[in-house]
Formats: C-alpha cells, structure tokens, sequence
C-alpha cells in the first residue's frame, strides 16, 4: 500500500503552500453568494487564507479575496474567518 497523497493548497494572501485542512476556504458560489466554507467542499470558485489573524486582515486590508473571486466580500466573511481561529 502507498502512501496517501496529502492535498496541498496555496494562501492568496502569504503566497505559500499548506496542506489543504490547514487553511481557511473563502467560496464564491454558483449563485453569486460568498461563504465561509468550514467543510472545505462546497460548491463554487474556493479560495484559501493562511490560519493567522495577520493574514486575515491583509487579505481585508489589500482586497485580496476580492480580487480573486471577482465579488464584494461581506465584513461579516472576515468576521466569520475571525471567529474560527479564536475557535481552533
């Protein structure tokens, strides 16, 4: 049996490589709407912030996560990202 593949994502903000499960999902879906995605598999365009409140609040500060799923992001998004990694 061989070794199981780890799925590797990219930060949008830090422009590194993390294992998927160890970072935040930001999805713009189908319909238009932005969610947090805490399962990491809901459906629509994903992206990824690193699991730090200082990439957090770049990603807010340069529109980042605007820029790359093309829609206005809630503040409320970023409060959600916020809340997860006081929960973690």
């Amino acid at each position: 049996m061989g070794v199981k593949k780890v799925p590797m994502r990219k930060c949008i903000v830090t422009n590194e490589r993390f294992e998927k499960k160890s970072l935040l999902r930001v999805v713009k879906t189908p319909e238009g709407n932005v969610i947090f995605d805490k399962t990491g598999k809901a459906n629509g365009r994903g992206a990824y912030v690193s699991k730090t409140k200082a990439a957090i609040e770049k990603a807010k500060k340069t529109k980042v996560l605007n820029r790359h799923l093309e829609i206005e992001i809630p503040e409320s998004i970023y409060e959600d990202l916020i809340n997860e990694l006081d929960n973690d």
